[in-house]
């Protein structure tokens, strides 16, 4: 055997020697990274099932932990709803909304009651449905409460142009603008004062107070002066006025004659005895709906 082989062979045999110690090492690393590995999910899993088992034995803890799991469940279900818009919209549908409209068809209405609806919507620029629906309440009302349903909307119109949200200055609030805090007693078969926000509540209350106020006074013409507030003042603003000529119109309306929607509200007080005298009186003018005459309280 020469030098070069037996050096060829002494490195061989160090190189295997080298690999087989490399290769223990490696394993024996692998084998204690795994046992720990192993210790640690072990000791993960107990202090997981320990602090369960903790929370569980607690009452309080144990509602917590099941409202934020279900509140998080929500949550996902509503934004991926939210992701297109008609998930949007069956999110915020409510099908039982259509019962608090306060709207009616105005081809439900007799005769009588529709052509007062079509007048009234076009001259105060408000959809047909929600004046039916007010037009065939004044009537029942009116019937019940023996006060014609023609002064019922005549008062909303000069009132509140038919909003149910209007709100003067000193209070009066709603289509009928009844001074809530005075008559705070008769929504409390409504639900409560924030009723005179709804349409229909306020109208029955409304109607309420105007016969009180007519019965206080004696007379029509008196009552409403008590209804807006100035019984002791030395004018109304033209309110009794406005009243009585918008109830001509709604009268005439009524009996099927054409009245102009843009016919003016009179200053002076109009007696609907004779159309034609109506028709042909020559208005001291407002040419339009009024704001009305602010009011002060009156004590029951």
């Amino acid at each position: 055997m020469t030098a070069f082989e037996s050096l060829c062979r002494s490195l061989e045999s160090v190189r295997n020697a080298t690999v087989a110690s490399v290769t223990v090492f490696v394993k024996d690393v692998g084998q204690g990274l795994l046992e720990i590995s192993h210790n640690g999910l072990a000791m993960i899993g107990l202090a997981v099932i320990a602090a369960g088992a903790f929370g569980l034995a607690q009452p309080e803890l144990r509602h917590e932990l099941e409202t934020r799991t279900l509140g998080w469940l929500q949550a996902r279900h509503e934004a991926r709803l939210e992701q297109s818009s008609d998930g949007l919209l069956t999110l915020l549908a409510e099908p039982a909304a259509i019962q608090r409209a306060t709207a009616a068809d105005p081809r439900e209405l007799s005769k009588q009651q529709a052509a007062v609806a079509t007048w009234l919507a076009r001259r105060y620029r408000v959809a047909p449905e929600p004046v039916a629906r007010l037009v065939q309440e004044a009537w029942n009302v009116g019937q019940r409460a023996g006060v014609d349903p023609t002064l019922i909307l005549a008062i909303m119109a000069i009132e509140s142009g038919f909003n149910p949200f209007a709100q003067s200055s000193v209070g009066a609030q709603g289509l009928m603008q009844v001074m809530t805090r005075v008559h705070d007693d008769k929504y409390e078969p409504f639900g409560g004062v924030h009723a005179a926000f709804d349409p229909i509540a306020n109208l029955r209350v409304g109607v309420q107070v105007l016969k009180e106020c007519i019965a206080r006074a004696g007379s029509l013409e008196g009552g409403l002066r008590y209804y807006v507030g100035a019984a002791n003042l030395d004018t109304d603003g033209g309110y009794v006025g406005k009243v009585l000529s918008e109830q001509t119109y709604l009268k005439r309306v009524a009996a099927g004659q054409k009245v102009p929607i843009f016919a003016p509200q009179l200053l002076q007080a109009a007696q609907p005895a004779a159309p034609e005298a109506a028709a042909s009186a020559v208005p001291a003018v407002d040419a339009g709906p009024t704001k009305n005459v602010e009011r002060v309280a009156w004590a029951q």
